[in-house]
């Protein structure tokens, strides 16, 4: 099958290059955001584990990183954004925000997907996360790591963090999670629809409780999960990183808890 030759004009630069074509996902435009920070040992292979699939745009939005992280995304064909204030929400807004202003002048994408920098979700399972909204049987798509991860890549804390949380939701919310993966797919006018806001480590989880409540089709798919590729995690490589994004996430669930309308 022949690929095709695809113009991407980005917030800062025009690239051209080329994508292979996959025949079942050809009717939707599918963007990708990629959070980074200080993830220059991981861009390479990250974009080599993402060759085979079909992405209209990729956007590595560069979280203030002192490395090459922005320089080697560029030169791999990303559209780079840089979001200097430090916060894995405020990172991804950005990346909304870019795809936003080039929806202003084009065709806005069908899909966003969710991947982090470090190679922990593995790439190649992107298709496999974005295939039930090709299918058109869900709304949203969680990659959920809790089945498949290898040994030790979720740590005790990790663990028992995503279980209370999902659980808090499910009782909140009624709907089921596992898990609360980076790796995940979500309608562009479903995600418009959630009104994200949550700047730092409360964005996977505001974005899931939103969901629930929004009434949105939601589905897991089983991924693999690997120790990080490369360098250090930001959360869970330390007890005080991890401290915080657990009292963050529990406390964003108990906020979107107490501002949503409640039986009395």
């Amino acid at each position: 099958m022949r690929p095709t030759t695809r113009l991407v004009i980005s917030c800062f630069e025009m690239r051209v290059f080329v994508t292979p074509m996959n025949p079942r996902t050809t009717q939707l435009a599918i963007d990708l955001i990629i959070p980074a920070f200080n993830e220059q040992a991981n861009i390479k292979p990250l974009f080599e584990a993402l060759a085979h699939n079909r992405l209209r745009h990729i956007v590595v939005v560069d979280n203030g990183s002192t490395d090459a992280t922005a320089e080697l995304a560029r030169q791999a064909g990303a559209i780079v954004v840089r979001e200097p204030q430090r916060g894995y929400g405020a990172a991804c807004l950005a990346g909304i925000a870019c795809l936003k202003e080039h929806a202003a002048s084009r065709n806005p994408p069908d899909v966003v997907a969710f991947l982090d920098a470090d190679l922990s979700d593995d790439p190649g399972h992107l298709a496999a996360v974005c295939e039930p909204l090709v299918r058109g049987e869900a709304d949203m798509v969680i990659g959920s790591r809790v089945r498949l991860a290898q040994q030790g890549a979720l740590t005790p804390p990790q663990r028992c963090g995503n279980a209370l949380a999902v659980t808090l939701i499910r009782w909140c919310t009624g709907t089921r999670y596992s898990d609360l993966g980076p790796m995940r797919a979500i309608r562009w006018a479903s995600l418009q629809e959630l009104n994200m806001a949550d700047r730092t480590w409360g964005w996977t989880v505001e974005m899931q409780y939103k969901a629930a409540t929004a009434g949105l089709a939601v589905s897991e798919v089983d991924v693999p999960y690997h120790h990080r590729h490369a360098g250090t995690s930001k959360i869970s490589g330390s007890i005080v990183g991890s401290a915080r994004a657990g009292w963050k996430i529990l406390s964003t669930i108990a906020a979107l808890w107490w501002r949503s309308p409640r039986k009395r």
